[in-house]
């Protein structure tokens, strides 16, 4: 009779192991849940490791035949750069879709068997099936999702869990779907706004590259023949020489742009280039506005639909300090958190930390006080929304005039630089001819 190795939890969530000799995996789970334990993890000994001989070879590879699906073969091969993410957008519609289940009242199990026939994205079909198969082997659902770091982060996961253990997981299941939507809903709008500016300096650099390489090289040798040796313009040999340097020196010049974004980069990455970046974005003319009203409803939202889930407020405010995104957002949550640990108000630390508005702590005060926090937040959450759409409105019509205007500085600098030797020299032929003129 086949032996299984078995991980297990109790009711208080100790974990314990064992080994039990039962005829199949379907035996061991059920003798593991008549112990009053969980199982996490249930796995048939593998005899073929201790005697790896050609006899034992044959029998190992029939006993996995005779276990049918009972079996449970778990082979993790991970490929680096394949696999492991799925896009939000792709996760939000899952989500949806997996609620709508099972507020219809379609059995979780079912609910994910269903959506993994229809999954296109191969990467969501797989970890659909791992979450079945956990289920299967008397896992509960937010167990299998932090399976799954990469893809269901840890608010995904711990709303989950508050949901399993509160019974109410297909409202918990509406609210992650809804938080995701408007989330995806306010990145998309960001997007579609930087949309144009980008357009707008990559079409820039090209013509910008093009006119240096190509067309004041051609001006130079103009020059060259009509002035006859004459020096030309400060301005206009300051331009030549970037035009030289850029078209004799091209690669290094790549190299140089290059070695400056990985420097940025990698003074982003630090502790304290991370505080300074993200305290210039929140500050920042034009964008700052969107970003920091983003960074405010992301917070309230997230916040919100935490502790109305039934999150605990101090893992709720942990979590929400790691998804903010923004480190000087980030460091308000953590004051907050050493806050109420010690049994304080949460309005003093946002006070304190200059991002968040006073009608913001002022809505947050009330609804600490009246005992309506969650609902607060997320009510703060929704008016932001809006002011999102407008502050992205307003930045977009900004936008427009300030790229039309700079890209009229830099080209209309190159073409003054051009004519500044024409100009001399019809003023040099106008003075010679007026001279001629009085002699006779």
């Amino acid at each position: 009779m086949p032996k299984y190795t078995y991980v297990a939890m109790d009711a208080h969530g100790k974990e314990s192991k064992g080994t039990l000799e039962v005829a199949s995996q379907n035996e061991a789970i059920s003798r593991v849940k008549d112990m009053g334990l969980f199982p996490t993890k249930i796995v048939e000994v593998d005899k073929a490791k201790a005697k790896p001989d050609k006899k034992s070879a044959p029998a190992a590879k029939s006993g996995a035949k005779k276990g049918g699906k009972g079996l449970n073969v778990n082979i993790n091969i991970k490929i680096p750069g394949l696999g492991g993410r799925v896009k939000s957008k792709v996760l939000t519609t899952f989500t949806r879709q997996l609620a709508t289940l099972v507020d219809a009242g379609l059995p979780l199990l079912r609910g994910l068997r269903v959506l993994e026939k229809q999954e296109r994205n191969a990467t969501l079909k797989g970890i659909i099936n791992e979450l079945a198969i956990a289920i299967e082997g008397g896992s509960t659902f937010s167990e299998g999702l932090a399976q799954h770091p990469k893809v269901f982060n840890r608010l995904f996961v711990n709303m989950v869990k508050a949901g399993e253990l509160g019974g109410v997981l297909e409202v918990v299941l509406n609210r992650l779907s809804e938080f995701m939507e408007k989330a995806q809903k306010i990145k998309g709008k960001v997007v579609a706004a930087m949309f144009y500016p980008v357009a707008v300096l990559v079409v820039a650099v090209i013509i910008l590259s093009i006119l240096m390489v190509y067309v004041i090289p051609k001006f130079k040798e103009v020059f060259a023949g009509m002035l006859e040796g004459a020096q030309l313009p400060a301005f206009t040999r300051f331009v030549l020489a970037i035009s030289d340097t850029i078209r004799e020196h091209f690669v290094a010049t790549l190299s140089i742009l290059g070695g400056f974004v990985v420097l940025l980069m990698l003074f982003i990455r630090t502790k304290f280039g991370r505080r300074v970046f993200d305290k210039f974005k929140l500050k920042m003319p034009v964008v700052g506005p969107v970003i920091n009203k983003v960074a405010i409803s992301r917070f309230t939202r997230t916040l919100g639909t935490l502790v109305s889930s039934g999150v605990p407020i101090l893992q709720a405010l942990t979590i929400v300090k790691e998804t903010a995104g923004n480190v000087i957002i980030a460091n308000a949550v953590a004051a907050v958190h050493e806050n109420v640990k010690e049994g304080e108000t949460i309005t003093a630390p946002l006070e304190a930390s200059g991002v968040f508005p006073p009608m913001v702590i002022s809505m947050v005060d009330v609804g600490e006080q009246t005992g309506a926090l969650p609902e607060m937040l997320l009510k703060i959450a929704d008016t932001y929304d809006d002011e999102v759409d407008n502050a992205v409105a307003a930045m977009t019509s900004l936008l427009e005039p300030i790229m039309i205007i700079f890209l009229a500085v830099i080209v209309g600098s190159i073409v003054i630089a051009m004519f500044l030797p024409l100009i001399e020299l019809m003023n040099k032929v106008g003075s010679e001819g007026g001279g001629g003129g009085k002699d006779e």
